[in-house]
């Protein structure tokens, strides 16, 4: 590995990019001298791919398939054959950490954002309050954005991205904004997104969204909310804790049942109960 390559791809770990190391551990015929090589791509389709693997119009298809590698956040051994030769390569994916968004900077995200780089998340908390959404109120977040919470979290899926490696909490000042926020990001592919709210105003907030926008009631089983497990937490850092611990266990595949699965429940029984009446 050449040491252009080498110091990519050590700066990439030490800013937690996710990046792709892919290496050529085989080929034979019209291949057989680019064993050895190696090739390093990121995420980003701009970013232009560093290294050769001197394999000519087959990087492209190792390239597009080893950036699917990266995005899956999986190692791949990836074999290729021609009518002139073969070529395997080994994806070694490194990748970056989960990431939380917290939309809202008021007393809970404080904590929060506290707790979860703790555990090695990367952080984003976002704020349309400028005096709040200020970077010495959240010195362990990697950035910190004052900004309309809708435009801005537009912004974030085209730069960032919103996949299921992201987790969103929000915890606004108001629910109407929270409500606004999660009609934003309620059709991208989330790992996780947490609501906080009593059981009667989520019952009250979901079933006016069914009404007036014609959302499909299904799609709101997949929010948590009320959000967090249920620990008896009252403090701003104790509900910081408990729905740090509601992500882990989302992320880990946990046994513990969230505050909002009785409520996902009884709006999956209403729906059974309307399908059967309609069915008979």
């Amino acid at each position: 590995m050449n040491e252009d390559l080498l110091q990519a791809l050590l700066t990439s770990l030490e800013e937690r990019e996710a990046v792709a190391l892919v290496s050529v551990t085989n080929a034979t015929g019209i291949y057989g001298g680019t064993m050895g090589r190696h090739a390093l791509l990121w995420l980003d389709k701009e970013r232009m791919p560093l290294g050769d693997l001197g394999v000519g119009e087959l990087s492209e298809h190792i390239i597009y398939d080893a950036r699917r590698a990266l995005l899956d956040r999986q190692h791949r051994h990836l074999t290729y054959t021609q009518s002139d030769g073969e070529v395997k390569v080994f994806v070694e994916v490194q990748v970056q950490p989960p990431h939380l968004i917290i939309v809202g900077a008021g007393h809970i995200a404080v904590p929060l954002a506290s707790i979860a780089a703790t555990c090695d998340f990367s952080v984003t908390v976002l704020d349309d309050r400028p005096q709040y959404a200020h970077p010495a109120r959240f010195p362990t977040a990697k950035q910190v954005i004052a900004g309309p919470f809708r435009s801005e979290l537009a912004k974030l899926r085209s730069t960032a991205g919103l996949d299921k490696h992201t987790y969103i909490v929000l915890v606004t000042r108001g629910h109407q904004y929270d409500v606004d926020s999660l009609l934003e990001v309620l059709d991208d592919p989330l790992g996780y997104i947490g609501m906080i709210g009593s059981q009667r105003r989520i019952r009250a907030v979901f079933e006016l969204l069914e009404q007036e926008q014609g959302i499909p009631p299904e799609k709101f089983d997949r929010i948590y909310a009320p959000v967090g497990l249920d620990i008896g937490a009252r403090t701003p850092a104790e509900i910081a804790v408990c729905i740090m611990a509601e992500i882990i266990n989302v992320m880990r595949q946990g046994p513990a049942i969230p505050m909002s699965e009785q409520i996902r429940r009884e709006r999956q029984a209403r729906r059974n109960r309307v399908a059967t009446a309609h069915a008979s």
